[in-house]
């Protein structure tokens, strides 16, 4: 990392949450966000944990990851300038690997899914499946 990054368990967004053990089920945009549908590993310390089934696990919640005002999304060279509806609806799925934020708007998330830089404003979660 370099002095101008920032790794995820340094952001106030995801206290309390296990981003690396949390799944990405979906990409999509609204209204210029980018809106990402997880299944999200919360700590024991997290004020929503509840003790999971002893076949679970872990305490797994539906949430969504919100990067308002989302001006550039790239996953490689070809699409690095595609609009951000059209890049998201080409990105898969899968375990989250890990979440850095470079200087102010620029995120890079790494999972199964590949390696993704956001460029947007400061990303919000929100619990359950309403709006973000």
């Amino acid at each position: 990392m370099t002095p101008d990054t920032t790794d995820w368990t340094e952001l106030r967004e995801f206290k309390d949450v296990a981003l690396t053990r949390s799944f990405v089920l979906s990409w999509h945009v609204e209204g210029g966000d980018l809106v990402l549908d997880l299944d999200l590993c919360l700590e024991p310390s997290h004020p929503f944990y509840e003790q999971p089934r002893r076949s679970q696990g872990d305490c797994i919640r539906p949430a969504l990851l919100k990067f308002p005002a989302c001006k550039r999304l790239v996953t490689g060279v070809r699409d690095a300038h595609e609009a951000v509806d059209t890049v998201a609806s080409r990105i898969g799925h899968g375990r989250i690997a890990g979440l850095e934020r470079s200087g102010e708007g620029r995120y890079k998330l790494c999972g199964d899914f590949g390696t993704v830089t956001i460029d947007g404003d400061r990303p919000l979660l929100r619990l359950g499946n309403g709006p973000a």
